[in-house]
C-alpha cells in the first residue's frame, strides 16, 4: 500500500479515544512500519486477511490474522501489515505514531 494521499483515503477516524482514536481501514497490500511509544494498539480484523509483522529485538515475528481475530501490539514495538487481502480492520491507536519506510533498527 502506498502512503500519503492514498493512505488517508483508506483510514477513517471513528471516534477519539484517550490520547488517540478508534479507526477503521480497508485496503489490500502491505503497510509501512509504525510504532506507538505512548501505549498499546489494539487491532481487530473485521474482514479479509493479513500478516502482522512485529519487530522485537531485531527479529521479525509474523502472525497470520483473519476475520474476528485480535492482537494487542505493545507500546513501542515496530509493526506493519504484510500481504493484506481485502483487509477491513478496526484499531484503537494511541498517538503519537512514528512511521518508517525501511526496516527500523530495533
Amino acid at each position: 500500500m502506498a502512503f500519503g494521499d492514498e493512505a488517508s483515503e483508506a483510514f477513517a477516524e471513528i471516534a477519539p479515544y484517550r490520547d488517540g482514536a478508534v479507526y477503521v481501514s480497508y485496503y489490500s497490500g502491505s503497510s509501512e512500519w509504525e510504532r506507538h511509544p505512548s501505549g498499546d494498539e489494539v487491532v481487530l480484523v473485521l474482514d479479509g486477511t493479513t500478516t502482522i509483522v512485529l519487530l522485537k529485538n531485531a527479529i521479525e515475528e509474523r502472525a497470520f490474522l483473519t476475520e474476528k481475530e485480535l492482537v494487542v501490539i505493545p507500546a513501542g514495538v515496530w509493526h506493519r501489515f504484510e500481504d493484506s487481502e481485502r483487509l477491513k480492520v478496526m484499531t484503537i491507536t494511541p498517538q503519537p505514531t512514528d512511521h518508517r519506510l525501511e526496516t527500523p533498527d530495533a
